[in-house]
């Protein structure tokens, strides 16, 4: 029984329930159009991020099966949430935050196993272990990847932001070291191209942010900024509504200008590659564009349900991103 209720599938692989999450992403996450190695070491980076935001985000299919493999003591917590609220219980967070602790010694073996620093005890969990080949092929960091846990332990203390600033220092965490991953895989990793995909990669967790409002409400995060929250009169009890008013939509519409802002700043990005990789730039930043256009043709009213793009329009956005490199 997973903590949520639902049974597991005996002998299923932590790794399988993991992984099969990639078809539900916003985007496709190893393109059939990519060479089969970057397709494979792009799965392995997929794999690692799912396994630590499930884990921070008690997501996980079953939790006592990854912490066992962890080697974590801390119990599966019976209470998940804090009465009269949606935010974790005490027991909860301690529970992911001893996870991602876990994960923390798993990489830790990774980068021991493939820098020869520290004996041959392998990773225990089989995502991490997919981490070998590719940190050992590519000469990846470890900064990334810990950059990703910890903005999981973040996640477990704040749930609002004062500032934007605050926000982007978030997405620093949580966004940007996926795409210096994709530059390294590719090699092509440069201090302006870098730059220029953080803007890329801040401007997606931004957007998704705010088309994800009302369900980042209802599990107790605010990802609007405070400062304009108040600059805007706008209540978190405006973000109940069923529909926003005309304060929310044009907070909405800041924060998305805003995004767009961020995400013109790196589009060049795309130019200064050629290739596949190009394509596959196109289509990180088209994403960003169509989901921006979609929630301006919601009238910038997020809160009855993320505003999605239909898919001609996606497949526009990156035809044109491709062909201008911007």
């Amino acid at each position: 029984m997973t903590a949520d209720g639902r049974t597991a599938s005996p002998g299923a692989p932590v790794e399988g329930a993991v992984l099969g999450k990639a078809a539900r992403e916003n985007f496709p996450v190893a393109p059939f159009f990519l060479p089969a190695a970057w397709r494979d070491d792009l799965m392995a980076v997929y794999g690692f991020a799912r396994l630590v935001d499930d884990a921070g985000d008690g997501d996980l299919d079953d939790p006592q099966r990854t912490a066992d493999l962890l080697g974590v003591d801390t119990p599966v917590p019976q209470t998940r949430t804090r009465p009269g609220t949606a935010l974790p219980s005490e027991e909860e967070t301690e529970f992911r935050l001893a996870l991602l602790d876990g994960l923390e010694r798993d990489l830790d073996r990774v980068f021991a196993i493939v820098l020869g620093t520290g004996g041959l005890e392998q990773a225990r969990h089989p995502l991490m272990r997919a981490l070998v080949p590719l940190v050992e092929n590519r000469g990846l960091s470890a900064e990334p990847f810990r950059n990703l846990i910890q903005a999981n332990r973040v996640d477990q203390q704040t749930v609002r932001y004062a500032r934007y600033e605050d926000l982007l220092g978030y997405c620093e965490l949580s966004a940007n070291p996926v795409g210096r991953l994709v530059l390294s895989i590719a090699g092509v990793s440069t201090p302006e191209r870098v730059e220029r995909s953080d803007a890329i990669c801040s401007a997606l967790q931004v957007i998704e942010h705010l088309q994800d409002v009302a369900e980042d409400r209802a599990r107790g995060r605010i990802y609007l900024p405070a400062e304009d929250l108040d600059r805007f009169g706008v209540t978190e009890t405006d973000l109940a509504a069923p529909t926003a008013s005309e304060r929310v939509r044009d907070l909405v519409a800041f924060q998305a200008r805003r995004a767009g802002t961020l995400l013109d700043h790196g589009a060049p990005l795309v130019g200064s590659v050629r290739g596949r990789l190009r394509l596959l730039l196109a289509g990180f930043t088209a994403g960003g564009r169509a989901a921006l256009g979609a929630i301006h043709a919601a009238g910038y009213d997020v809160l009855p349900g993320p505003p999605k793009p239909a898919k001609s329009r996606l497949l526009r956005e990156a035809a044109a991103t491709f062909v201008k490199g911007r």
